[in-house]
């Protein structure tokens, strides 16, 4: 009987090629069933994916890239004026050469132009800015010139040190050419909100040559679904986006010449307290960062906000040089293994430190590199720490990790996260289960614990707020 009624219940579903758009190829194959029984090849919604959106995937995906280019160069002018040249390709380094007031300097001058740029643009330009509450709270419209004068004072204070990420730029102005484009094609709201998260997705992808990770934050943070209709443009922006990007920035990994680590026991022990560590560790750096976020200065403090916070960080650096900009090149000494354990642990701690007091200033810039270089010390501390009893393993892989972890339980994205780490080193791929598992067990402790991301925390507060409930 109860065959006879699942028989039915066959019967009666509809097997037919709903998809909409339908497929060239009409007639079904022998078992007479439709395509729309494997779950992700599912219609395009209420995003139809036309081919006047297509055009738009891929002007916006240019668009990514060439700005892209400007402001890393920008970035690049600034740090070569603030700490001498070279230091737009060995920044730590240029700053460890520079004197106390060659250090203490560009970051007093970062203050004072934030400070003054950043109240002037919030006063009188108005428009949205914040990329992310475009997607997920507004129509995905963003204000091209509040946008744009944001991206270039965020990667000028970054150029002159301070401890923020530089795609927070490129990821706003690659949302702005999906913002425009989209009302320029006349595209429904949708469209609009799935082309902005392309082109942000697009923006990130193009500065750090990451293009499968770019295409992967877009639809598994920015969207939030892993899908074809989803998968297919961020694959297609993130793609034209580094392509043309390639034009002007290096199509070289960012992490060049490390070791290719192989795979081993302890590694793979490790990841499992690694993993957990990482998660409680990343569930703190979020409400710090939330906390700070929704305490920016108002009114005329922020003239000086920016200027006491970027002194406090400037003393700092006279003891702690790499605390200076995003935090790219922290990481790289915890990939290759260089530098004391005491010092891994105490950047772990100074870095997230640092980068909320830049953030609790008002200032703009990305979490990306500072919560990737947090993982990355985090793990070089932990696994050297570990090495002494349970030798053989380098320290570098036990970062590699550790990054890996940190970014999936920060973003709330472990695809992404491997996949950053991957092509951000262009090796790695013998830690692969290691750092699945420590992926995964970060982001699920930080899921459990709390579940914000770094880019829910900074969402602008409600205009009626809600209740404490346990339900978000």
């Amino acid at each position: 009987m109860g065959s006879r009624r699942s028989g039915r219940r066959d019967e009666e579903r509809p097997s037919e090629r709903l998809r909409q758009p339908q497929p060239l190829l009409r007639r079904r194959i022998a078992s007479g069933r439709g395509a729309m029984d494997q779950p992700n090849v599912t219609g395009d919604g209420d995003v139809p994916l036309t081919t006047r959106f297509w055009l738009m995937v891929v002007l916006t995906g240019v668009g990514a890239g060439l700005f892209g280019i400007v402001l890393m160069l920008l970035l690049g002018v600034v740090a070569r004026l603030a700490f001498g040249p070279g230091a737009d390709v060995d920044f730590q380094g240029a700053v460890e050469r520079a004197s106390w007031l060659g250090r203490v300097l560009p970051l007093l001058v970062a203050g004072v132009i934030g400070g003054i740029g950043w109240f002037l643009l919030r006063r009188y330009v108005p428009g949205r800015s914040d990329v992310d509450d475009a997607i997920w709270t507004g129509d995905g419209r963003l204000g091209f010139r509040r946008s744009g004068g944001t991206s270039v004072l965020s990667v000028t204070v970054v150029g002159l040190g301070a401890s923020l990420g530089r795609e927070a730029a490129p990821k706003l102005m690659g949302g702005v050419c999906g913002s425009v484009l989209a009302g320029w094609a006349g595209l429904t709201t949708p469209q609009r909100r799935l082309l902005v998260a392309c082109g942000a997705g697009a923006g990130l992808a193009c500065v750090y040559n990451v293009p499968l990770g770019g295409a992967l934050f877009t639809a598994e943070v920015l969207i939030g679904a892993v899908r074809l209709p989803v998968m297919l443009p961020a694959l297609a922006c993130s793609a034209v986006a580094t392509l043309t990007a390639w034009i002007g920035l290096p199509s070289h990994p960012v992490y060049a010449d490390l070791p290719d680590f192989a795979f081993s026991a302890s590694a793979l022990v490790w990841s499992v307290p690694g993993g957990v560590v990482t998660g409680l560790v990343a569930v703190a750096f979020v409400r710090l960062i939330a906390w700070a976020s929704h305490r920016v200065p108002r009114g005329r403090a922020m003239l000086v906000a920016p200027l006491a916070a970027f002194a406090v960080l400037a003393a700092l650096g006279l003891v702690f040089p790499q605390l200076y900009g995003n935090g790219q090149d922290i990481a790289a000494d915890a990939f290759a293994g260089v530098g004391p354990l005491w010092l891994f642990a105490a950047l772990f701690v100074l870095k997230p430190l640092v980068t909320v007091l830049c953030l609790g200033s008002g200032a703009s810039g990305g979490l990306f590199t500072p919560i990737l270089a947090t993982g990355a010390a985090l793990g070089a501390c932990l696994g050297g720490a570990w090495s002494l009893v349970w030798p053989g393993t380098p320290v570098g892989a036990f970062a590699m990790i550790g990054a890996a972890a940190m970014i999936g339980a920060g973003m709330q994205a472990p695809l992404a996260g491997l996949a950053l780490v991957l092509e951000l080193t262009h090796t790695g791929f013998g830690l692969m289960v290691p750092m699945m598992v420590a992926t995964l067990i970060a982001t699920a402790v930080s899921r459990w614990v709390d579940g914000y991301s770094i880019y829910s925390a900074r969402l602008a507060e409600r205009v009626a707020p809600v209740g404490r409930g346990p339900a978000r």
